[in-house]
């Protein structure tokens, strides 16, 4: 609708004329645009009528303020009162909730700690007010967070990272279906998850919210969570709806990798590596998600949140995507302050809403509520808005909302069930990595007289961030695991703090070397740490992983180097736990410590599977998702580097203090620590009998890769068998290797699989000269192993 028909639009309106024009085809009332004026049924509250249909009945009814108000975050503390995550009182604010409605309706914020008939409460008087006393009767899209388990006191997972870690898509999809189910009965309908960006830049603090380094294991993580999330239809839907649950993959595009790795910071880069590596994932998980995030960075000079190219050319118009895109809190704002690419609000809004068709979350000054007066000045066309309206309204019919927005009388009913624990406890254990195994000290056996647990880690409970406070207190520490399980046995538990984790005071080391020395075996567990979302923004508090929390050294920090080394010195056999969000720098570590394990923030039950894989009730099957440096001089340490980006000459400092001089680097070494797809098992797996469906293949034509893995050591065991392929010669440079296909697979003690790993052409290609995808002719180098690791390999012809 055009400027000028609007201003007809309200001077109709205030002549009482009850509708429009048989010119303009107008069939319903200027007063009462939600009903027809021939008494029947507008088709935008028909459930059986098409959702564009339904789309393109009710956006003309629509006023501008509605409009607008469609296009902006609302927030639930705008009528309850929640300062007091504990308080229970069931009351609301009427003129808070009139004038929050009235302005910002499109989404909800509830991402809200407190008690769960409080926010039933809530949100069921904000959906009744939009119901029954608007005229057109929209529904929110009420909103929270479920990065690893739904935050308001849900089940809480291990962290991205960590489930990225198991290898098991299958598994990661039932997961994020008890998200889903843990929230839609709250009456939430969006989820901010998952996070698609690429851990590259180890730096940052938020690499333990991604599920990796690579592009390939990133996108079908992330699949498995939309798809997971996604799947069903929410009760008393219209049949027309297509999911329960709008997943947000965000952060749209290329945001992971800022310079320095400071949050926020720029993203240098081209066209290839955008399409090559940052965008594959989303391709990949998100063309089916209901919701997209932008990102608060720039890319290439081009602010995210504004960036054409990126919100309209690819995502609307080359990946035709067509539902709720969102910007992230306040990021509209940082045109004006960080971006420096506006002076106004207005300006910012412009921007936001004509390149990126999105709406604009809270956190900042409400930019978008300038648009009724952009629109009216001929600064902004009124067409943006109505796309981006249509996008959000497309959102609301595809999951049911307009017949049921409401949260379900039996809530409870699926918050934290045994079935969801049982689940969350296979995982726990499937997350964990065995990195080293030296002289096969891993397990220990039951038959111990004693173990000594050391370290900061022990009696903590450990998440990453996005948890809400106090969701610690239903997690099991270490500590309480190994003492659960060694419950039945004669084995003794010697705790030693040691150290803390965020001080170099060092008092506590000889305490835990006697612990150590009187004990068979000592397992010592250092690592990072995060807050809940209440502390990790709160000043005074600290923290080195998480949100805005970037590293400027890689290293284990304070004391926890030390404690280490005293324990092992003292002779007992010494397995270092590194617990944290992201890798850490320790060669020494992997050098001398008798085995090493790596759990990424678990969650509630990682204490207890931790205890079980140190004991081998379970053979641990995680793989790395990301690699792990020997100092932060030496990232980015990512396998899949281009061809000719790692000469290695490297040199060293030896235990005594020697330098050995080399030249890639002086004094270190550009390879890994460990390579993404590293972990060791109990058992012993050989692979045999490669196989590919057909060793010349057409550019467009899909191939499988078949091996057989037995299980030769006497214990049951899961192997994730990895499928890497090398464009040998290519018109530009590829990388040395990339993962394009992984099956996990579970394999008895003594026996044989066959397993077949189906890779899509796609995997094949490269972003072109011609600034196009295509896949050359020519020869590919398949392996199956790990990123370095070859254990069977073999030729594909490409004609």
């Amino acid at each position: 609708m055009a400027s000028s028909g609007w201003a007809w639009f309200c001077i109709a309106a205030l002549l009482g004329s009850t509708s429009f024009t048989s010119a303009n085809g107008r069939h319903f009332s200027l007063v009462s645009r939600g009903t027809n004026l021939d008494g029947s049924l507008p088709v935008y509250k028909d459930p059986n009528a098409p959702i564009e249909d339904r789309v393109n009945d009710l956006l003309p009814r629509m006023t501008l303020e509605e409009k607008v108000a469609q296009l902006i975050q609302g927030d639930l503390n705008g009528w309850m009162n929640l300062t007091d995550p504990l308080d229970d009182t069931l009351t609301y604010n009427e003129t808070g909730l009139e004038l929050m409605m009235a302005q910002k309706s499109g989404a909800i914020w509830g991402g809200y700690p407190m008690p769960w008939d409080k926010f039933v409460y809530g949100i069921t008087v904000g959906q009744k007010y939009l119901m029954e006393n608007t005229t057109l009767g929209i529904p929110a899209i009420v909103q929270s967070e479920g990065l690893h388990g739904f935050t308001n006191n849900g089940t809480i997972w291990p962290s991205p990272i960590g489930l990225a870690a198991s290898f098991n898509t299958g598994l990661l999809r039932q997961a994020a279906a008890t998200i889903a189910d843990e929230a839609e009965g709250l009456g939430v309908h969006q989820i901010f998850a998952p996070v698609l960006d690429l851990s590259r830049e180890l730096r940052w603090g938020r690499v333990e919210e991604n599920f990796g380094e690579d592009p390939f294991l990133t996108g079908e993580m992330g699949y498995a969570f939309v798809t997971g999330l996604q799947s069903g239809r929410r009760r008393n839907a219209s049949a027309t709806a297509v999911a329960r649950m709008a997943a947000t993959c965000k952060h749209f595009a290329a945001y992971g990798s800022p310079q320095g790795g400071l949050n926020i910071a720029q993203v240098s880069g081209g066209e290839r590596e955008l399409r090559t590596s940052y965008l594959r994932p989303f391709n990949r998980a998100c063309v089916e998600a209901l919701g997209i995030m932008t990102a608060y960075a720039s890319y290439d000079g081009v602010p995210a949140v504004a960036n054409t190219h990126l919100l309209t050319d690819i995502l609307r118009d080359e990946w035709g995507y067509q539902y709720l895109v969102t910007t992230d809190a306040g990021s509209v704002d940082l045109l004006i302050t960080t971006h420096g690419v506006c002076e106004t609000r207005a300006c910012a809004a412009k921007l936001a809403l004509e390149n990126g068709i999105q709406m604009e979350m809270g956190g900042g000054s409400y930019t978008y509520l300038t648009l009724p007066d952009q629109v009216s000045n001929g600064t902004v066309d009124v067409s943006y808005i109505d796309e981006t309206v249509k996008t959000i309204l497309r959102t609301k019919f595809s999951l049911g909302l307009f017949e049921n927005p409401y949260p379900y009388p039996d809530y409870l009913s699926t918050l934290r069930t045994p079935e969801t624990r049982a689940l969350l406890h296979q995982m726990e254990r499937e997350t964990i990595v065995l990195l080293e195994n030296r002289n096969n000290t891993l397990p220990l056996s039951t038959a111990l007289s004693s173990v000594a647990l050391i370290g900061p880690q022990v009696a903590r409970v450990s998440f990453g961030d996005y948890v809400f406070f106090n969701a610690s207190n239903n997690g099991i520490s270490p500590l309480a695991g190994f003492t659960q399980f060694l419950a039945n046995t004669s084995v003794r538990i010697n705790y030693a703090q040691g150290c803390e984790l965020w001080a170099d005071d060092r008092s506590g080391i000889p305490a835990a070397v006697e612990a150590a020395a009187k004990s068979d075996a000592a397992v010592v567990m250092v690592g990072t740490w995060s807050l809940d979302q209440t502390r990790l923004w709160a000043p005074g508090t600290n923290a080195t992983t998480g949100e805005h929390v970037d590293l400027g050294d890689l290293g284990l920090v304070g004391a926890q180097r030390a404690l280490v080394q005293a324990v092992k010195a003292a002779g007992t056999p010494t397995v270092v736990v590194l617990v944290g969000g992201k890798p850490v720098a320790e060669p020494w570590i992997q050098e001398h410590a008798d085995a090493v394990v790596q759990q990424f923030y678990p969650g509630e039950l990682g204490g207890l599977a931790l205890a079980e894989v140190v004991f081998g009730a379970v053979s641990p099957s995680g793989k790395l998702p990301v690699s792990f440096p020997r100092s932060v001089g030496t990232t980015p340490v990512f396998y899949d580097y281009l061809k000719g980006s790692r000469p290695v000459d490297a040199g060293m400092v030896t235990d005594n203090g020697t330098l050995v001089f080399g030249h890639q680097y002086v004094l270190d070494s550009p390879v890994p620590l460990w390579s993404f797809g590293h972990g060791l098992s109990y058992t012993t797996f050989n692979y045999s009998d490669l196989e590919l469906s057909s060793p010349t293949i057409g550019a467009s034509e899909n191939f499988t890769v078949s091996v057989t893995v037995a299980n030769t050591g006497d214990m049951d065991g899961q192997e994730v068998v990895q499928v890497y392929v090398t464009d040998l010669f290519s018109t530009v440079v590829t990388p040395n290797q990339v993962l394009v296909g992984f099956a996990k697979v579970d394999v008895a003690a003594g026996a044989a699989q066959r397993v077949a790993i189906p890779v899509d052409a796609s995997q094949l290609a490269l972003w072109g000269l011609a600034n196009a995808w295509v896949v050359e002719p020519g020869a590919f180098a398949v392996k199956v192993g790990t990123s370095d690791e070859v254990y069977l390999d073999a030729t594909l012809e490409v004609v």
